[in-house]
């Protein structure tokens, strides 16, 4: 079920919505009813894959159980944490990984083989992290134990359940206790269903008009045509905003839809192509996983505490293994090696060379350096991504149409947006303050949004794949 989609907006949420108000005065039934309204959530993709969900919430829930009985044998509270850990990153690497291993070991024996063909369950990556993140802390006495409903809930809740934000347990299941109805509900409602509202459009009319044009050039790419410079550019640029825009704005939605039922989850996107440095850029985006690669990753393997060169390590470590969750594809790895070696660079350009880089040029470097990394993001494979940047460096022969000008107005604006716009969490607590004026506007945005949906196509979102 997609959140821009009209039996989620017209059906589920209204739904669930009211149900869970109605039963706020019912001690924990609402916790309850959200359990049950994110499973029949999760199983209208594909039922099959319930069980899965199911069974890693009982079992991770059930190593925290015993991990912290009192009479626990040492042994036990010893080891069946980094068990628990590891049968999370079992799990991920059968469903996730199991066929590219193979392929991979396949390709170095010069043999062929047919795929496994194993379903990838929606959300595998967000929903294990965030179970990994609460063992591991659990293991290092940074958690306490929880009821089952409250740690289903905060595994399986819908709005971040597919796509994240990456959520700790200190920062959600504390709010189960919140009562639903507690002083500031409306504000919570108004607040997060135009934060809603602003994920949606960014996702409608912004991420999904950017597909359209970058789809093609990298289809055409990938089966090896000739590409234009101007195509290659205009894809790139394309894709880059669409997947700004696609993944903030699910973020924003995601955001809003919990504070619509009370919640706060984390925020994920800080206006990241404003930043002046690949540092900052990896400040601002994705904030959630950056935020758990450090913690759980980065600071274990050393850090900044180690000297330059295992400093520069942890660095190319923790953004290759960050470019390998993102997909099974070298072509990731490739993706989060060249961000590693990036953040590598500006460690030690900070720390050694003396010099401030004036901050428009950085951001001119910061952005190009994305852009052009979005392309081993987006490529099926490396001949495809070598066949773009030949033509980005006008190797290739020209083909192909100019870019319109209706097409190149559009991603000046996206990007000026993406650049120079204030952050969609400020602009709903700062910018669009409750109003009447405000609150046509949104209702008819919410409207055209609607109409939208029913007339076009359905892009699912990028990130439903990792």
């Amino acid at each position: 079920m997609l959140f821009h989609s009209q039996i989620f907006l017209l059906l589920f949420l209204p739904a669930a919505l009211l149900a869970y108000y109605a039963l706020a005065a019912r001690g924990r039934s609402g916790v309850w009813w959200l359990i049950a309204a994110s499973f029949v959530f999760y199983g209208y993709w594909d039922a099959r894959l319930l069980p899965l969900l199911a069974g890693s919430i009982t079992v991770n829930w059930m190593f925290a159980q015993w991990v912290t009985a009192e009479n626990s044998p040492v042994f036990i509270k010893r080891n069946l944490m980094p068990l628990g850990i590891a049968l999370n990153l079992l799990v991920i690497g059968v469903f996730k990984y199991a066929d590219f291993f193979a392929d991979t070991v396949a390709w170095v024996n010069g043999d062929t083989r047919a795929p496994l063909a194993i379903i990838l369950p929606l959300g595998i990556s967000f929903f294990t992290f965030q179970q990994i993140s609460y063992l591991a802390d659990l293991k290092r006495g940074a958690a306490p134990r929880y009821q089952f409903s409250d740690y289903a809930l905060y595994v399986s809740f819908f709005p971040q359940l597919i796509a994240g934000p990456i959520v700790r347990h200190n920062e959600f299941i504390f709010q189960l206790a919140h009562d639903p109805l507690r002083t500031g509900t409306a504000k919570r409602l108004s607040q997060g269903g135009i934060l809603l509202l602003v994920g949606l459009l960014k996702k409608v009319f912004v991420a999904d008009r950017m597909a359209l044009l970058a789809d093609p050039v990298f289809a055409r790419a990938a089966a090896g045509d000739i590409i234009s410079s101007a195509e290659a550019w205009l894809a790139n640029f394309a894709f880059g905003l669409q997947i700004y825009f696609d993944f903030s704005g699910y973020s924003d939605m995601a955001i809003g839809l919990a504070l619509m039922f009370g919640f706060t989850l984390p925020i994920n996107f800080n206006a990241p192509y404003s930043a002046t440095s690949i540092r900052e850029f990896w400040r601002r985006w994705h904030m959630s996983l950056s935020r758990f690669l450090r913690d759980y990753l980065y600071i274990p393997l050393g850090g900044s505490r180690l000297g330059v060169t295992r400093h520069v390590t942890a660095l190319m470590l923790t953004m290759l293994l960050g470019g390998l969750w993102h997909g099974a594809n070298w072509t990731f790895v490739a993706w989060g090696g060249v961000h590693g070696l990036a953040l590598g660079v500006n460690m030690v350009w900070e720390r050694f060379s003396g010099m401030r880089i004036p901050r428009p040029v950085g951001w001119c470097f910061t952005l190009l350096f994305v852009f052009l990394a979005w392309i081993l993001f987006r490529a099926e494979s490396f001949d495809a991504a070598v066949n773009l940047y030949g033509a980005l460096a006008f190797v290739s022969e020209e083909a192909g149409h100019l870019p319109k000008v209706k097409d190149l107005m559009l991603i000046a604006m996206a990007i000026g947006i993406a650049a120079f716009g204030p952050c969609s969490h400020d602009l709903v607590q700062k910018v669009l303050l409750p109003r009447p004026a405000l609150a046509v506007a949104a209702a008819l945005a919410l409207v055209a949004v609607v109409l939208e949906i029913g007339a076009g196509r359905n892009v699912e979102f990028i990130y439903f794949q990792f």
